[in-house]
């Protein structure tokens, strides 16, 4: 186990310094969920004691934390192939899993197979892609954040492109918590793991360390970018760009556990090759649904409400939270209200 720690800032790419808080005013709790335990960590439970308390202080100061080497290669290598499988139409996608290609990719070279898709989400119904969200070792460490009763809510295998030469591999720096409809915050986890090396070069996550201990989710919306930006990649809006920088150098199999109001994005891929990442938000069941409207979330909410009723047809009467109670899948424990 190696966690990332100021004293580990020669495994990251840059310099790690110490991130002053940013005063925002919190919003109200929605759930009688949010707590805070005895011993003043509010990013972490009590009843798992997988992490000690000066991991569980880390994550608290950072809103990260990596894990080496969780998930073995062989588990890797059937992600692959069944991705690949998938691209290829060799097995059917499951009705609700979204293909999706760069906004650029159309122009350029990578036309077939998985060489054209560049991301699939919600693969909850795909039996061996969904064996990374109920993994062992990664239900171990998500339980440390958000107890027992966990939910995989959102699932994705991102296959990130070279970049043609419009930066459209780029992800904009973004808050997770953007697109959940779900609360308290804390008791969501997102788990994100190397499938291959990652660094600067072939566009590794970059996190911005403590942005989660303001309490507040931010306004995002699109960036303006001259080579275009990909269906849903939101960025976020006034934040302080001086604020430091970690990029997470990362060998295959190696996760990260981040909070969802945690900073983060990824740089272009430079590379002549695609980088691969499995990723999987988790929530405790026992969150709440909330209503968005009104919020700085309702423009994600309309635009995902409108890609559903292009699917279903108008005639379908949904919310915004239908969309995620049908995404959601029990993972452990039971499941309450999610």
């Amino acid at each position: 186990l190696i966690i990332y720690h100021p004293s580990l800032a020669h495994i990251a790419t840059g310099s790690f310094t110490s991130v002053p808080l940013l005063f925002f005013q919190s919003s109200k709790p929605v759930s009688s969920l949010v707590t805070t335990p005895s011993n003043g960590l509010k990013y972490t439970v009590d009843e798992c004691n997988v992490l000690s308390m000066k991991e569980r202080e880390f994550f608290e100061e950072n809103g990260f934390f990596v894990v080496k080497g969780l998930v073995a290669q062989n588990d890797l290598d059937k992600y692959r192939e069944r991705f690949q499988k998938i691209c290829n139409k060799q097995v059917p996608a499951p009705m609700n899993m979204i293909i999706m290609k760069d906004v650029a990719i159309a122009k350029s070279e990578y036309m077939q197979g998985d060489r054209a898709i560049t991301k699939i989400q919600d693969f909850q119904a795909d039996p061996v892609l969904f064996q990374y969200c109920s993994h062992p070792g990664v239900l171990k460490y998500a339980e440390q954040f958000i107890g027992k009763d966990m939910m995989a809510m959102h699932t994705m295998l991102i296959n990130k492109p070279p970049d043609p030469g419009s930066k459209s591999s780029r992800h904009p720096l973004h808050q997770d918590l953007h697109y959940f409809p779900f609360r308290p915050a804390d008791r969501i986890v997102a788990s994100w793991t190397a499938m291959e090396h990652v660094d600067r070069r072939n566009g590794c996550l970059v996190v911005l360390p403590g942005s989660h201990r303001a309490g507040k989710l931010l306004r995002h919306d699109y960036p303006d970018w001259e080579g275009g930006v990909n269906k849903m990649y939101h960025g976020v809006r006034d934040f302080d760009e001086n604020a430091p920088r970690v990029h997470l150098v990362m060998e295959a199999g190696d996760t990260v556990f981040f909070h969802p109001l945690l900073i983060h994005g990824s740089g272009m891929n430079t590379t002549n090759g695609f980088r691969k990442a499995i990723s999987c938000h988790y929530a405790s069941s026992h969150c709440e649904y909330i209503d968005v409207k009104g919020t700085v979330q309702e423009n994600i909410e309309k635009e995902v409400i409108g890609v559903a009723r292009k699917r279903l047809g108008d005639d379908v009467q949904f919310k915004f939270q239908d969309i995620w109670y049908l995404k959601g899948r029990l993972v452990n424990g039971e499941r309450v209200n999610l």
